[in-house]
């Protein structure tokens, strides 16, 4: 590795060690909010039921999102994403091909 590169990363650790113990600020920082998953279900107008099928979840587990006792992770969310997103392009991919 050359020199100039070498010293980037140590700074760089340095400067992540210094923001891990509160002594810098982080030049940024990203906030993630959890989606709005009854106002996704609405903009769908189904059942709870009906929309937990749709997305390939159980209703327990819908039921749990929507009263905040859990919050969708990973790919749950971001499925959650795509939904409210591109609400008829998930329609595409789930309906029945005839």
């Amino acid at each position: 590795m050359k020199d100039e590169l070498f010293n980037e990363l140590v700074a760089s650790v340095r400067e992540g060690s210094s923001i891990l113990r509160g002594k810098t600020k982080p030049s940024r920082s990203f906030e993630i909010t959890a989606p709005n998953i009854k106002r996704i279900r609405a903009g769908y107008k189904l059942s709870q039921p009906e929309f937990a099928a749709l997305l390939g979840i159980s209703v327990a587990t819908l039921r749990n999102w929507e009263q905040g006792r859990r919050s969708p992770e990973g790919p749950a969310r971001i499925l959650l994403q795509v939904a409210a997103r591109y609400p008829d392009d998930v329609w595409n991919v789930v309906k029945p091909i005839k």
